[in-house]
């Protein structure tokens, strides 16, 4: 089944973008963000879908892998009948965005990977948020009766206003009252393979300018990984944003959005 996306921009618009949320999130996490991107660059359109088996996208066959993400988004390109140009991916996002890259398709100009690490740590660790979310998660018992009851959880839990209002934003209203977007038993494969799938070989040998935007507060990097990105020939561009923390697009959205902008007016 083709993956559920949200549009911003006119369809006949020369210039396509893919917007990719991270692991937990949906498009609904960047549709502001696709829509002051278009009011600023009208020669643009924006797709942002949402990943298997998040928000609307449900029933995707096959094993749950970064690659069969990647390749989900060239299946989506063939039904908009264009590819992107660019692919710009936040977290969990950026690594599929650096695997469509690795599919090497036609048409690709460049890749956008906020705060995403390139390499296969193997495992998550026990403190990683990520990990302590889905723990969380893994104690809920759906349907609940409000959103707020979800939030409350999770503050009470010690997760932060910010995140656990992040959560409920994730929540749809069913018969019996409200269930995940996401199926939790596909997004834990999924982040399986992210943990194991290596994308530095691709890196250290794509022509496909690639552009890695650090947060500067990050916990998702260690310094023999930065001096790895740091030691990158051109055509790849490391950016820092020291104030911002894993959730830039939410810390520093100006700063951001002037590096998207330079990006995007590149591509002519």
């Amino acid at each position: 089944m083709s993956l559920s996306y949200l549009r911003q921009g006119s369809p006949d618009a020369p210039r396509l973008a893919f917007i990719l949320h991270g692991i937990l999130g949906s498009a609904r996490n960047w549709r502001l963000w696709a829509r002051r991107l278009s009011s600023a660059h009208p020669n643009w359109q924006f797709v942002v879908p949402d990943l298997r088996h998040h928000g609307e996208s449900h029933e995707q066959l096959g094993a749950n892998t970064v690659r069969a993400c990647a390749q989900d988004l060239a299946a989506l390109a063939t039904e908009l009948g264009q590819s992107p140009d660019l692919v710009i991916g936040h977290s969990f996002g950026g690594k599929v965005a650096m695997a469509y890259g690795r599919e090497m398709p036609a048409g690709l100009r460049g890749v956008w990977v906020l705060d995403a690490i390139p390499s296969a740590p193997g495992q998550l660790p026990p403190d990683h948020e990520v990990a302590r979310v889905i723990r969380a998660l893994q104690t809920f018992q759906e349907p609940f009766d409000r959103r707020e009851s979800v939030r409350d959880a999770l503050v009470g839990m010690g997760f932060s206003d910010m995140l656990a209002g992040w959560m409920t934003t994730n929540l749809r209203r069913s018969e019996a009252g409200f269930v995940w977007r996401f199926d939790l038993d596909a997004v834990l494969e999924l982040l399986e393979d992210y943990m194991v799938d290596d994308l530095w070989p691709w890196l250290q040998q794509t022509a496909v300018p690639v552009h890695l935007v650090r947060a500067g507060a990050s916990d998702r990097w260690d310094a023999h990984e930065l001096a790895r990105l740091q030691a990158l020939p051109a055509p790849f561009e490391y950016i820092e944003m020291p104030d911002a923390g894993h959730w830039l697009h939410v810390d520093d959205p100006d700063t951001l959005f002037g590096h998207l902008s330079r990006g995007l007016h590149a591509v002519t």
